[in-house]
């Protein structure tokens, strides 16, 4: 069980209030593509330039041991950071509407975890490939998800949650 937040929205009426009384049209952030896709596009358009132009970023003995480093930390901090969203009843796929303001587990140290996991297994990914590309196509990614993904959501849960939500941006920082 998640123990309650000072920031949760109590009921499914006040999450409905919430949102009517900052005129919400659509219940979604509107974000440009699912997180996934975004990730996955950027992987492999680097994959197709390493294959073009292939560039290591380290010795390949360390390059193994940090890619799966780094996978672990990905798949640790993913895994909790859904977890924490399915047991508190909301929805995971930021297409969907929020329907609570979830601030536990990895959400009591980082406003966006599940995208710091990916962002994780994305690099332990790279390593393993050894694929500098994969490297320098992180900053065009992370510029996207910045603005096309969660400017958006910040937006959202602001018109939704109000004051709780500003509450809980002023206290956890977006991503560590």
């Amino acid at each position: 069980m998640i123990a309650p937040s000072p920031y949760e929205l109590s009921s499914q009426s006040e999450v409905r209030e919430a949102g009517s009384a900052h005129g919400l049209s659509a219940d979604s952030p509107g974000v440009v593509a699912p997180p996934p896709l975004l990730y996955g596009f950027a992987f492999l358009v680097a994959a197709v330039m390493h294959s073009l132009f292939p560039m290591p970023i380290v010795a390949a003995n360390i390059a193994a041991g940090t890619g799966l480093a780094l996978l672990a930390i990905g798949a640790v901090l993913a895994t909790w950071s859904r977890r924490t969203l399915e047991g508190a009843g909301t929805n995971v796929n930021p297409a969907r509407p929020a329907t609570i303001l979830v601030t536990t587990g990895p959400y009591r140290f980082s406003r966006n975890p599940m995208y710091l996991a990916r962002t994780f297994l994305y690099v332990g990914l790279g390593f393993l490939a050894n694929a500098l590309s994969v490297l320098l196509a992180l900053a065009p990614l992370l510029v996207v998800m910045h603005h096309g993904v969660i400017k958006r959501e910040e937006r959202y849960l602001e018109d939704k949650f109000g004051d709780a939500y500003r509450r809980y941006r002023a206290g956890v920082r977006r991503w560590l």
